[in-house]
């Protein structure tokens, strides 16, 4: 806007009071605005004021007294310096009830004005909505009244034809007229309420009609330090002194957020201290500890173990807890019948599905009685060399039932499972099994059972014992009468109402649905969706599966469930517990690991230099027998492992590479190869890729579903022992394309031979994920109708096994036979 319009700039007139400003804008428009003006207020300095310290000399050492100063002139002096700080004192408290009565007032008289403007706006509003009204009555009336008068002109004058053409466009002009006045209106009323209003000291300090103004508190700390500068000094604000937490080491830059101080200044502390650092460097715990107490604050020494506070164990309140159903584990020497005692009790077929009839994994079962009690039974495997899973059955349970063949009596690991209650510290029943045979002698049992302190109640014991027969079926409802007995005395209690916490079972690696793990619910609920750690590993709930195969949304206390949705494959007998959030999992996840692998580390770098020299020197006699072991669950891989680790002597050991989870794969085969060792397969098979690349590099890879035969395999070789032994010589693949029902022999497998030739006199494995899930044999093998003793490979042909029907699209049928080799060591 040029000089020469005539308009003027925004300025202000008038003194204190409230004054009228003129605004100018765009295409001439002006607007009134009522503003509040303050006048600058100037502190003037009394004289003295700006030397504060000059009258303090005075009060110091004596020899820095000017001369010729008296005593009592020093006491005068120092009393007036008292008086005029009083003074200040004062003037400073009437100053600051002044500051308080001007912001009431002001206060005061902006809600006064808002009020005042409101009331106007207001009034304006009415006179603005009569004032329309009456225009609008005027308009019908003038309307009424040009109609009435057209009509009665239309009348006289009827016969002409141009009168009534002539009246009509004066009803038609005037709405047109009276719509544009109305747009007016209108628009000037808009006009007048856009230009209409005061700028108020709300619209001031919001900065309505700008951009960002700066805030209350702001403007106050300015106003305070140009107050401060103009007493001439400043007063330095009090000092927060903070707890700063102080981790085992710290960031520089996190080290001055969590002082409040200016990192700047923190890396100049550390660069006086000698130390040529960043803001992005890490520094140790005793540095930082000098440097907070530098700066004033207090030091809180906090470690990473620290993270694990927040799954801390909470004790439940009485009025929270809830019955739950007990957890009983069947322990007992293998052969003992302990799987076939849980099958009569389930009406299940355990057995046929465990190779060898020997179980090899901790199953977890719940059982419903016919009195309506909920049981959760966990059957452990009786083999020597799953000591580790007894022990984590015994660790979970609430009662320990001892199944003893009746005649067999106490076996090793009879004894050892005892030995695994005691230590646990849970009670005990005695289910003498195997009754029904002829040379069953169960006082003999309970004869045997003295000498390890296991007192029944025939022999005036406390510890209960019941006869059963797991074939016909006897003493069953005895054995469930006395665990009910036994659970209604222990009064098991738990609180489902609070963060999930169990303990897992086992564990494994499906190549389908990823890690999944047993785990047996002792505290809370588990539900769909929580967010859990357990050991090293933590996820997310994806989906929970009960002992049924069916899916469920939660698993209170004592049910066991499969957990899908971890990172990885946990350890068996690791704690899972349920956290709030992802990130405290994860953190605490990683905690642990660091730790597990600082620990190995830790181990490593014990060994000095002279001891690796000394053990290289007592193995040059040693031969070594190196293996890789690769089994379907974590507890086999386990086992397996620990009894690896007891056979050899001082001439000859065994030593597991790598033990692991899943199917082979190409990397097990490049480990085996660079170390020359074969490898082990436990109820799992090496993938297309693994087994194409160990037939070019030689690598041995062999097969086991039984533990008994992996061992004494391995003894064998260690040993130098090797006989004749019946080796298995794959001679097929098949791949189940479609599976039909049908009359008299029930699930049949519509199969594609892929590879080899399929026999009917050899037996068989079905493949789901390369994890074996049944071996046995072929009820019949048939070529469209009739049957056959082979197909050749890419022909189609129909499978059914022998008593087994559980056959789905996509598995794979292994054929093999069974042959003699005679082997030798070199």
């Amino acid at each position: 806007m040029s000089d020469s319009d005539g308009k003027k700039t925004l300025g202000l007139r008038g003194g204190a009071r409230p004054g009228n400003v003129k605004q100018s804008f765009s295409h001439g428009r002006t607007k009134n605005v009522v503003v509040e003006t303050k006048r600058k207020r100037v502190v003037v300095p009394k004289p003295g004021a700006s030397k504060p310290s000059g009258g303090a000399a005075p009060s110091g050492d004596p020899s820095r007294r000017p001369a010729g100063i008296s005593d009592a002139e020093m006491n005068r002096r120092l009393k007036a310096l008292q008086a005029a700080k009083a003074r200040e004192a004062e003037e400073a408290e009437r100053r600051e009830a002044e500051e308080k009565a001007r912001a009431e007032e002001r206060e005061r008289r902006r809600a006064e004005q808002e009020a005042k403007e409101r009331e106007q706006r207001e009034a304006e509003e009415k006179a603005r909505q009569k004032a329309e009204e009456e225009e609008r009555k005027q308009k019908e009336a003038e309307e009424a009244a040009q109609r009435a008068a057209a009509e009665a002109a239309a009348a006289k004058e009827a016969p002409k034809a141009k009168a009534p053409a002539a009246s009509k466009p004066a009803p038609a002009e005037t709405p047109r007229k009276a719509d544009r006045e109305e747009r007016q209106t209108r628009g000037k009323g808009r006009d007048d309420g856009r230009r209409s209003g005061k700028l108020t000291l709300n619209q001031a300090l919001s900065g309505g009609e700008g951009g960002r103004q700066r805030s209350m508190a702001s403007m106050k700390r300015k106003q305070e330090r140009a107050r401060q500068k103009a007493m001439g000094g400043s007063v330095e604000r009090e000092k927060v002194i903070r707890e700063v937490q102080l981790p085992e080491a710290i960031v520089v830059s996190e080290l001055a957020n969590r002082m409040a101080e200016r990192v700047a200044d923190v890396v100049k502390s550390l660069m006086n201290m000698g130390m040529m650092v960043t803001q992005n460097q890490t520094i140790d715990a005793d540095t930082a500890e000098l440097i907070i107490e530098e700066f004033g604050h207090k030091v809180v020494r906090v470690s990473d173990a620290d993270v694990e506070d927040v799954i801390s164990d909470v004790e439940d309140k009485d009025q929270d807890l809830q019955p739950r159903p007990p957890v009983i584990t069947i322990m007992g020497h293998v052969d003992h019948g302990k799987t076939s005692l849980l099958d009569a009790i389930r009406d299940a077929k355990v057995v046929a599905g465990e190779a060898g009839g020997i179980t090899q994994h901790i199953g977890a079962y719940q059982v419903k009685t016919d009195g309506g009690t909920t049981l959760t039974f966990l059957d452990t495997p009786g083999h020597a060399a799953f000591t580790s899973m007894r022990s984590r059955g015994a660790q979970v349970t609430d009662i320990v039932v001892l199944v003893v063949a009746a005649d067999d009596a106490v076996m090793p690991q009879t004894v050892e499972a005892i030995n695994h209650a005691k230590a646990a510290g849970v009670p005990m029943i005695v289910a003498i099994n195997k009754v029904d045979k002829l040379e069953a002698n169960p006082d003999k049992v309970r004869t045997d059972l003295l000498q390890h302190e296991v007192i029944v109640e025939k022999m005036s014991g406390e510890v209960q014992d019941v006869e059963v027969s797991a074939i016909t079926g006897q003493g069953l409802d005895d054995l469930l009468e006395a665990i009910a007995l036994q659970a209604e005395i222990l009064e098991l209690k738990a609180n489902p109402n609070r963060a999930a916490q169990g303990a897992v079972i086992e564990a494994q690696l499906d190549v389908g649905r990823g890690p999944v793990a047993t785990v047996l619910v002792q505290k809370g609920t588990l539900r769909q969706g929580d967010i859990f750690v357990v050991g090293e590993q933590y996820g997310k709930v994806r989906a929970l599966i009960n002992d049924k195969g069916e899916r469920v949304q939660e698993a209170g206390p004592s049910v066991p469930v499969e957990v899908l949705g971890l990172n990885g494959t946990p350890e068996a007998g690791d704690v899972l517990n349920v956290t709030e959030t992802e990130a405290q999992a994860r953190e605490i996840a990683e905690y642990r690991a660091q730790v597990a692998k600082d620990k190995r580390a830790a181990a490593g770098a014990a060994t000095t230099l002279e001891q690796l020299m000394q053990k290289a020197k007592e193995d040059e006699n040693v031969a070594e027998l190196p293996i890789l072991v690769k089994a379907d669950v974590q507890g086999s891989a386990e086992a397996i492992v620990q009894a690896m680790e007891k056979i050899g002597n001082d001439e000859v050991r065994v030593r597991v590479l790598h033990s692991g989870v899943g199917a082979i794969t190409e990397t097990d085969i490049g480990l085996a190869e660079a170390s020359g060792a074969p490898v082990f397969g436990f109820n799992v098979r090496a993938n297309a890729s693994a087994r194409n690349t160990a037939n070019q590099k030689g690598v041995e890879i062999r097969y086991y579903s039984v533990i008994y035969d992996l061992v004494d395999d391995v003894k064998a070789a260690a040993s130098g022992l090797l006989s004749a032994e019946i080796r298995e010589k794959f001679i097929g693949y098949a791949e189940i394309k479609e599976v039909f029902k049908v009359t008299g022999v029930g699930k049949v497998a519509g199969c594609l031979v892929t590879e080899g030739v399929a026999r009917r006199s050899a037996g068989v494995r079905l493949l789901r994920d390369n994890v074996v899930i049944h071996e046995g044999t072929l009820k019949t093998l048939k070529r469209f109708k009739d049957e056959v003793a082979e197909v050749q490979s890419g022909q189609e042909c129909g499978m059914a096994f022998e008593n087994y029907d559980d056959i789905r699209p996509g598995d794979v049928i292994e054929i093999f036979e069974r042959e003699e080799v005679t082997r030798t060591l070199d």
